[in-house]
């Protein structure tokens, strides 16, 4: 994680209003480090989208304030011993497992855009368009048609595959969310949320749309 990119966070965090963090190159772990770095200081993790890069393929994350008690104490400890921490000071520490469960939530709420059909076509479509683009490196003579028929069929032929992968993949992340308290909520447009065990959402449907 970026110090400048938490710091920067951190002084649009002094307006106490929703804050949407984007970074051309950030990741989902550095969106979790930066949430946690939030966490200190009053806010928490609300949402992420896609749409921080100019052909909209980057993440958005939003941030927004956390007014429970234990939020504000916590806060207020942090500002008392981080004085500086938006303006070059010393940023609290990471806790890497609760940096893990932030990244947990934020890897499910980007899986939970797409229905499993859904991730069937768009597999299917990210084969064929890599079958395509090495059919035209191949060139176009039969040898090279007819392998690339076979590496699109191979291609194609693992995408069941794919789709266990993820699946297992998601229900590993879902046990491990359960077992830290996490409990599934349901928005209106009916995605699935984990929240911790004294949070809640910041509002249902679209949290970008109105924030907290």
């Amino acid at each position: 994680m970026s110090n400048r990119h938490a710091r920067k966070m951190l002084r649009q965090m002094a307006s106490g209003e929703p804050v949407e963090v984007t970074n051309a190159m950030a990741t989902v772990k550095k969106f979790a480090q930066l949430s946690f770095i939030a966490r200190q200081f009053g806010y928490k993790y609300a949402d992420v989208r896609q749409g921080g890069r100019p052909r909209g393929n980057g993440l958005v994350l939003l941030i927004v304030p956390d007014p429970s008690p234990q939020a504000q104490a916590l806060a207020e400890q942090n500002r008392a011993r981080y004085p500086q921490a938006g303006d070059g000071g010393t940023l609290p520490p990471l806790v890497p497992d609760e940096v893990e469960l932030l990244k947990t939530c934020i890897d499910l709420d980007l899986a939970a855009r797409y229905t499993e059909k859904q991730l069937m076509v768009l597999t299917s479509v990210s084969f064929s368009t890599s079958a395509v683009g090495i059919a035209f490196h191949l060139g176009t003579d039969t040898n090279a048609l007819v392998a690339s028929g076979i590496i699109w069929v191979a291609l194609i032929a693992c995408v069941p595959v794919v789709l266990v992968i993820n699946r297992r993949h998601r229900a590993r992340q879902v046990a491990r969310l359960k077992a830290a308290g996490f409990t599934a909520v349901t928005e209106q447009s009916g995605r699935i949320r984990y929240v911790p065990p004294d949070g809640r959402l910041p509002g249902n449907g679209n949290p970008f749309a109105g924030g907290a």
